[in-house]
């Protein structure tokens, strides 16, 4: 039986495309193929190492996943106790998001800041739409003080008038890069400004099985610059899992950097006495919407661990 070592490539959740030595292999997954330890509705996701064996039948089929460096997931639906994976083995993550047509929560924005702090995954803000934000340039540096001042790196792009996109494209090569946002940002235009030679119909897969195609949307992975780029459906909501509430702070690096200072050694930066995080959201050295989302994430979230 032939068994060979490839990369997923595309997920669908009956199908997946595996890359092995510039070839697209079409492959099912093994039935009782699970994860150790991770409560997932998807046990293989997109950047995957995966082993794959050939049938009698010629069919592909993936019989085991290499382990994983770090991944991005999130919880799978409201109240849910089960997990979706949205990729693997990821260098850094871009979150696209827009002040305008549409306008991404802040709440939501840094739930996916959280998420990848905790799964160890560098991440870039792409304020994408720039060019629509030209009488609106007050907004534009208020975005650029709260999250630059949070630590992260923030670039502005427009895909149609090709505003940072060289830059973009140059953090992309020999990476493998995740690109994440709420439906409606310009995701797919981005990626087809940088290589216009790709051709993003996500969802139009054909399967042999059932007539017609899918309309469903799937996370992606191109091959862009010398890396490889995962283009993932745009999202709603970013519900978080497996972060503790004791802990949920050390993911916002503004206030870790701060925390050394409090009175308390356990304190919880919500209503304690001498707490140096709250004395900062005071002095405006700490954006209070960012604050906001922290106590957010600890009322809403807190429900979810009973």
């Amino acid at each position: 039986m032939q068994r060979v070592e490839g990369l997923v490539m595309r997920a669908t959740g009956s199908w997946y495309e595996v890359l092995h030595e510039g070839e697209i292999l079409r492959c099912r997954m093994r039935g009782k193929l699970r994860l150790r330890g991770v409560r997932s509705t998807n046990p293989v996701v997109v950047g995957d190492t995966v082993h794959c064996e050939c049938g009698e039948d010629g069919e592909w089929v993936i019989v085991d996943i290499a382990p994983r460096h770090n991944y991005i997931i999130r919880r799978a639906s409201n109240l849910s106790k089960e997990s979706h994976i949205i990729a693997s083995n990821i260098d850094r993550a871009m979150l696209v998001v827009t002040l305008v047509e549409p306008i991404t929560a802040v709440e939501f924005i840094d739930r996916f800041l959280v998420t990848c702090e905790a799964y160890k995954v560098p991440v870039t803000i792409l304020l994408a739409k720039i060019d629509l934000l030209h009488d609106n340039p007050e907004a534009v540096a208020e975005f650029h003080r709260i999250y630059e001042g949070a630590g992260y790196e923030v670039i502005d792009i427009s895909a149609t008038q090709g505003i940072g996109i060289e830059r973009v494209k140059a953090m992309l090569s020999g990476k493998t890069t995740l690109l994440s946002g709420n439906s409606g940002v310009g995701k797919s235009t981005l990626i087809g400004a940088i290589d216009p030679t790709i051709d993003i119909r996500t969802g139009e897969i054909s399967d042999s099985f059932h007539k017609g195609k899918h309309t469903t949307t799937f996370s992606t992975m191109y091959r862009v610059a010398d890396g490889y780029i995962i283009d993932t459906p745009g999202v709603k909501g970013f519900g978080l899992i497996d972060i503790d509430e004791k802990e949920l702070w050390h993911y916002f690096p503004e206030m870790i950097s701060r925390a050394g200072e409090c009175k308390f050694f356990n304190c919880t930066h919500t209503h304690e006495p001498h707490c140096a995080v709250i004395e900062a959201v005071k002095r405006e050295e700490i954006a209070f919407s960012r604050y906001e989302s922290y106590l957010k994430i600890l009322d809403e979230d807190d429900k979810y661990r009973k």
